[in-house]
């Protein structure tokens, strides 16, 4: 097995500078390119007294550029959970400025990354990373405010370690393209921190549809990363690309779409399970169904009262770090996914705070008080909205389109939230019902709802 590199050695390991990194269409970034574009943005890093720059990329090339930079300027990396201008205002104190591939009109200072399409004959050496360097990640908490998760690079190199042991073989040769964003710790992890430390070339560009897939050059063999959203809409009709392997993770793949992307790519899912607070926890390789998950060697899951507690090695807290799943062990230490916990959810395997939503409800005009809930509706699940209006919105609800109504609220959500987040159904009632303790019931507010389907 190739052993791989710690971040802190992915410029200065002695690997050739015409080691492919990334490509992108026709151009290929190399090793020597990478190590060039770093020394010169850590040059103008240094020039700058903020600490703290947030990263906003689609090239992953350039997000590398970005991460080692700031890590060799001993600045801290910080990544948000997507790139939008409001989200960016909102959490401005958080950051000191903005690292892109693009200009963004956020209010406050961006540079803008490029690449020099060139390489030194020899580059400055430059400073050392700083053993106790860390990025911060912001996912969903449980009070709908985005939660800060400190993530020391030890973690992601032991993660990516870890990875290796288990999948490297299968990996060799590979050329790495994914479905998902570097922006959460699955994508940071598997696009960009466990092929850079194989040395393998990673797509620099995200794939959204099957046709990019199918597209993909036949010379080359490649390890897919991908979500259960992805698979699900895999185009069968379309000639399969050569994958040597496909990697899932963000919520279980159902079982016939395992079977179908087996069938069509010809090779049988790794699912992964695990968190942006935990790294990595288990796996699952199914060629029948009733495959229960296996922890990575490690990690070890126990009850801790009503909820799961997970110990690991890629966790910096010695306590642990509790889960937002439900699990059942079998005898053996093996375990099956029973669903979720608490006020977060899991949508198109994104990760979703009910609380956030109901905030950003309660923002809109008109409304008194809104819950958020989790539905399916004829097979399709997706985010209900339960309102309360005052009384000249209810009026205007009454008199006028309540389809017209509910795209304004769509539209006037999109801002502030991703897409798969803003409500796809929506229901008004004359008031929120409670039980004795003024807690909401939310078994009886999901029959409220679909009541009134």
């Amino acid at each position: 097995m190739i052993k791989p590199l710690p971040l802190a050695q992915w410029l200065s390991a002695p690997r050739p500078d015409d080691t492919p990194v990334a490509w992108l269409g026709e151009q290929t970034w190399t090793l020597g390119q990478l190590r060039y574009d770093v020394t010169l943005l850590v040059k103008t890093l240094q020039q700058h007294e903020g600490q703290r720059w947030a990263l906003c990329f689609e090239n992953s090339y350039l997000f590398i550029v970005a991460l080692l930079a700031m890590l060799h300027a001993g600045k801290t990396p910080i990544i948000p959970g997507h790139s939008r201008v409001s989200l960016l205002e909102e959490q401005q104190a958080l950051f000191n400025g903005v690292l892109a591939d693009r200009m963004l009109t956020w209010g406050g200072p961006t540079v803008v990354i490029h690449s020099a399409n060139q390489q030194a004959e020899q580059c400055e050496p430059l400073p050392a990373i700083d053993p106790s360097a860390y990025v911060e990640l912001f996912t969903s908490g449980s009070t709908g405010q985005p939660r800060r998760v400190i993530k020391p690079i030890t973690c992601l190199d032991r993660e990516a370690l870890l990875l290796a042991d288990r999948f490297a073989e299968r990996l060799a040769g590979c050329r790495v393209v994914a479905s998902v964003v570097p922006q959460h710790l699955y994508g940071l992890t598997f696009r960009i921190f466990l092929p850079m430390a194989l040395g393998l070339p990673l797509h620099a560009a995200m794939l959204y549809y099957t046709e990019q897939l199918a597209a993909l050059n036949p010379a080359y063999r490649y390890a897919f990363i991908s979500s259960p959203a992805f698979l699900k809409r895999l185009d069968h009709q379309l000639t399969p690309p050569s994958v040597a392997m496909v990697l899932s993770a963000g919520g279980v793949l159902p079982w016939e779409d395992v079977v179908q992307t087996a069938h069509w790519l010809g090779v049988w899912p790794e699912e992964i399970y695990g968190s942006t607070e935990t790294g990595i926890m288990a796996w699952c390789h199914r060629q029948q169904e009733d495959i229960l998950w296996q922890c990575f060697p490690g990690v070890k899951i126990h009850a801790d009262g009503e909820v799961f507690r997970a110990i690991s090695p890629l966790i910096p807290d010695s306590q642990g770090q509790l889960l937002d799943d439900i699990l059942q062990f079998d005898d053996n230490g093996l375990f099956r996914l029973q669903g979720r916990c608490g006020r977060v959810v899991k949508i198109e395997e994104k990760r979703i705070s009910l609380d956030e939503i109901e905030q950003r409800l309660l923002e809109l005009e008109g409304v008194k008080e809104a819950v958020a809930l989790s539905v399916s509706c004829g097979g399709r699940q997706g985010i209900g909205a339960l309102l309360v209006l005052d009384e000249p919105m209810r009026q205007q609800w009454q008199q006028y389109s309540k389809a017209a109504q509910e795209l304004e609220w769509r539209r006037a959500l999109l801002p502030r939230l991703e897409p798969v987040t803003v409500p796809r159904y929506w229901r008004i009632i004359d008031e929120i019902p409670v039980n004795s303790m003024n807690k909401r019931v939310y078994a009886q507010l999901q029959e409220l709802f679909h009541a009134t389907t």
